[in-house]
């Protein structure tokens, strides 16, 4: 049993890309307060972890992703690490995400092994995602679809990509930029399979309650989400 009194079991990758996909921040989750913030947004439904850190050292980098692993392996949250492929690798992590600058899903597939998750970052463009599904990404993400204080002068996607992108792609998909509890439904009921989460939930004061805000957005008729 686990923190949140789920019974871990072996699940799917697509079932494992439902939900709730939380984003670290340096600034929101810094290192000191890391372990906390996330482990109460584990308590709050949490189903995908990814860690992102562009400034720490390589040491404190491999330590806090070791620590943030732990959590998720003991809550069956899905752990990835952003851009990092060396470092997924070296800790095992689960999957690693990609971004434009980064290896491409075929590259990462070499290095990272048959059994890693691998998902690419495609803004606004379906046909990057279709490429990155062909080249055997196991999920895409598509956005900004609001605006974000976290990345101002990002992307901006329409909702009815996602509507285009769930027609053409087999593969689970995720909505990412400027995401509130308010605003979500409509990008998951547009096709989203995972909402991608930072300020939502780490920028507020409590953290577990932001995070159980999003757990009703998860149950549609149509198929997609938890």
């Amino acid at each position: 049993m686990t923190e949140t009194g789920i019974t871990p079991n072996i699940m799917t990758v697509q079932q494992r890309l439902q939900g709730l996909y939380l984003i670290t921040d340096e600034t929101l989750t810094p290192g000191d307060k890391l372990a906390s913030c996330v482990r109460q947004s584990i308590l709050g439904g949490c189903r995908i972890l990814q860690y992102r850190d562009k400034g720490s050292r390589p040491d404190a980098r491999r330590q806090q992703s070791r620590l943030l692993q732990t959590l998720c392996r003991k809550n069956n949250v899905t752990f990835i690490i952003n851009d990092d492929i060396n470092l997924a690798c070296e800790i095992g992590a689960d999957g690693i995400h990609l971004g434009r600058q980064d290896l491409d899903p075929k590259a990462a597939r070499r290095q990272a092994g048959a059994d890693t998750i691998i998902g690419v970052s495609c803004y606004n463009n379906l046909d990057r995602a279709i490429d990155a599904e062909r080249h055997g990404a196991d999920y895409v993400a598509f956005g900004s679809f609001f605006p974000s204080a976290i990345k101002p002068d990002a992307v901006h996607a329409e909702i009815n990509l996602l509507v285009q992108a769930r027609q053409r792609l087999t593969i689970p998909i995720v909505a990412i930029g400027g995401i509130t509890r308010v605003n979500g439904k409509e990008l998951v009921d547009a096709g989203a399979d995972m909402l991608a989460v930072i300020s939502a939930v780490f920028g507020q004061n409590n953290v577990k309650s932001a995070a159980t805000g999003f757990q009703p957005l998860f149950t549609r008729p149509n198929g997609h989400g938890s």
